[in-house]
């Protein structure tokens, strides 16, 4: 039996792959809009990862270091150290720093760690790690620094020794890495005018011995929760295990943005469908004279149903490969992280194929009130 819905698009076939084409864009910006919120989930976690922290210890009622300021002072390592378990006390701080190089504004994340322990909170692809507080830093490529590069932080001038790639703050913004002492120094001391004015006043200012958390690692089977629960009951801090940082660093932090992606998504989805039913409707309208010419020489209605189906689901398949290629292709432009997961566009597959049927039915609905009699001399 011939396939009327084939022989139909091999009629038109360039208009009909030219229109799933432009519907696959859209369905391409819903697959990237899926990508930017896996994107976010991502970077959340970059930094968390690279810590391999246990328990994460911060100001007293808040969610810091990442979702909430946090400030602490840093000899509080020695009595952390003294705790029953704890292995390693890592102090660490974090700043959003705008720096300038090449006369282009760029925005980082700042950390500053002990470069004289064994902790590396980073993973190098070029370079070598920072020997000591001499106005060295290591930076991330997307910062756009290159080795041996130098650019001006704070009162210093910092030359790039190493280099990492796409390690990212939550936020998406590079990262930096520089000794504590002189991260502490930039986060920390105030200008020159300030401490003049605060002398005026008759006020000193703050010291820059703090720090923004510290992380711990413990020894191998201790229970984290109870170690946490002791360090706020006698230490009058707030202890996060590491599930609980990565529990406030993907709902509290991104949890708003989710949802307005969340949002935009089904709206691009209903839009998608709209489309593909006003071009389906479109095209059965197109050829009304044929249906009824059908109807004439005693097609059944099922025939005709199929038809108009099988060109609707054709075309979303043909939009969601069109829209899957131009997501792959375009991911990298974006100066966030995209991440596509080959789940998420099966998922997005069955939706697709869903929603044109259901679009068909407009068409379909046209179709079947076309009057066989239209035919003749119509």
């Amino acid at each position: 039996m011939i396939n009327l819905a084939y022989r139909d698009i091999a009629h038109s076939f360039g208009k009909f792959v030219t229109t799933a084409v432009g519907v696959g864009l859209l369905i391409g910006v819903v697959l990237i809009m899926i990508g930017v919120f896996r994107g976010m989930a991502h970077d959340a976690m970059i930094v968390p990862s690279d810590l391999n922290a246990d328990v994460w210890i911060v100001q007293k009622d808040t969610l810091g270091p990442f979702a909430e300021s946090s400030r602490l002072h840093e000899d509080m390592k020695y009595s952390l150290k003294t705790l029953s378990g704890v292995q390693e006390v890592y102090p660490l701080t974090f700043q959003s720093v705008q720096i300038y190089p090449n006369k282009k504004a760029v925005r980082v994340y700042v950390m500053g760690y002990d470069t004289g322990g064994v902790l590396k909170p980073y993973h190098l692809v070029a370079g070598r790690a920072i020997q000591s507080a001499q106005n060295e830093m290591i930076a991330d490529s997307k910062s756009g620094l290159k080795i041996g590069e130098s650019v001006l932080l704070g009162r210093g001038k910092y030359t790039v020794v190493g280099m990492t790639h796409k390690t990212v703050s939550s936020g998406g913004d590079p990262m930096i890495y520089l000794d504590l002492d002189e991260a502490q120094e930039l986060q920390f001391q105030f200008s020159n005018e300030q401490i003049r004015n605060d002398r005026y006043r008759g006020s000193g200012s703050a010291a820059n011995q703090t720090v923004n958390t510290f992380v711990l690692r413990v020894h191998e089977g201790i229970d984290t929760q109870k170690l946490s629960n002791e360090i706020k009951r006698w230490k009058h801090v707030q202890a996060y295990t590491n599930a609980e940082q990565e529990t406030i660093l993907t709902k509290n932090l991104i949890e708003r943005s989710a949802k307005q992606i969340g949002l935009f998504t089904v709206i691009l989805l209903i839009v998608s469908a709209v489309i593909i039913s006003l071009i389906i409707y479109t095209m059965t309208i197109n050829k009304i004279k044929e249906i009824a010419i059908l109807k004439l020489i005693g097609a059944p209605n099922l025939v005709i149903v199929k038809m108009i189906g099988q060109q609707s689901v054709l075309l979303g398949i043909i939009a969601f490969i069109a829209g899957n290629l131009f997501a792959h292709a375009s991911a990298d432009i974006f100066p966030k992280t995209i991440v596509l997961w080959y789940s998420d566009a099966a998922k997005l597959f069955v939706v697709i194929v869903i929603v044109s049927v259901l679009a068909s039915l407009t068409g379909i609905r046209s179709a079947l009130k076309v009057d066989p009699s239209t035919a003749i001399g119509g």
